[in-house]
């Protein structure tokens, strides 16, 4: 069976508050991307990383997750020390950056003001990531980044968070035979206050590498 690819395309308004949120930002910027962000990397990657939603310098404005913003600075380079993509990032959309071993989704798929989501829109966007962990056919590793992440892919699975707490660094088997991984957002805030650190980062992705048996664990 042919997996399909989740997707939100441009004219999706099944939360209110962030189609009307995205309509301001074309009037003010009509040359960004301004719509609902896809996910990123193969389908038959043997990890995932499922983030928050998009910024509105990041991808909101570039169209990839995590390009254009301070928190793909640290990401695309991890991604990078640890062979999981090729080419060299220069937060554009067409730096040439190919994913190889992950794919990128985010919790909710479109900027939300003050890049907080509501419950509802979270609620509302997880039909996504249910089709898209689900269209991951070889799929071994998930990471979420921060506690909204977390909670959406427990539940896209039908999990509770109270068996596989939220934790920097906590790894859970699941019953499907996932390994997942938790890690703090790599945030400007959490990065500048010392809260997430490179190392901390990197040992996150250390351990998915080697959860997802692949080659290098540098």
């Amino acid at each position: 069976m042919t997996a399909v690819v989740p997707h939100r395309d441009h004219t999706c308004r099944l939360c209110p508050r962030l189609a009307d949120f995205l309509d301001e930002a074309r009037a003010k910027n009509p040359n960004w991307h301004n719509a609902p962000v896809n996910g990123h990397g193969p389908l038959n990657a043997p990890i995932m990383l499922i983030g928050l939603a998009p910024g509105m310098r990041g991808a909101n404005r570039t169209g990839r997750p995590f390009t254009g913003d301070f928190a793909g600075d640290l990401l695309y380079q991890t991604l990078d020390h640890f062979d999981l993509s090729t080419g060299k990032y220069d937060a554009r959309p067409d730096d040439g950056v190919q994913l190889t071993q992950i794919r990128i989704v985010n919790a909710v798929r479109c900027v939300p003001p003050q890049n907080k989501p509501i419950g509802a829109e979270i609620n509302t966007c997880r039909q996504f990531l249910t089709q898209d962990i689900a269209a991951m056919t070889a799929i071994k590793v998930i990471i979420t980044l921060g506690r909204i992440g977390h909670q959406s892919a427990l539940k896209a699975l039908n999990l509770r968070e109270k068996d596989y707490p939220f934790s920097h660094g906590g790894k859970h088997p699941l019953p499907n035979g996932v390994t997942l991984i938790s890690s703090y957002h790599c945030s400007r805030y959490n990065t500048q206050t010392g809260r997430l650190t490179t190392a901390m980062f990197h040992d996150v992705f250390r351990q998915a590498v080697i959860a997802a048996g692949l080659k290098s664990a540098a």
